[in-house]
């Protein structure tokens, strides 16, 4: 079966606060919906379009669990709390 993936690369720094408040509510939901942190990075090599900011890559079972993780009400709560506070690209694929 192939892999489903979270990608988010940040375009700007974060609001401290309310990403704080995000991580501690998204990481709980995020391992429950049998998610992985692959990376969490501030050491970027930004090439073509890119931004040298924060970017976390995170690995699911399955792109349906990455869905369902995504959905859920724990992390719709963590997106409540991020409030705005982050400018970010985030994407949930399919891996090869």
């Amino acid at each position: 079966m192939k892999k489903g993936y979270m990608i988010s690369a940040h375009r700007s720094k974060a609001d401290p606060q309310k990403r704080g408040a995000y991580i501690q509510l998204a990481l709980p939901a995020i391992e429950k919906g049998g998610g992985k942190i692959l990376a969490s990075t501030n050491d970027i090599v930004a090439k073509e379009n890119g931004v040298k900011e924060q970017t976390v890559l995170i690995e699911f079972e399955s792109l349906e669990k990455a869905l369902q993780a995504y959905e859920s009400p724990e992390y719709q709560e963590a997106l409540k709390a991020l409030d705005g506070g982050a400018d970010r690209d985030f994407r949930i694929f399919e891996g090869l």
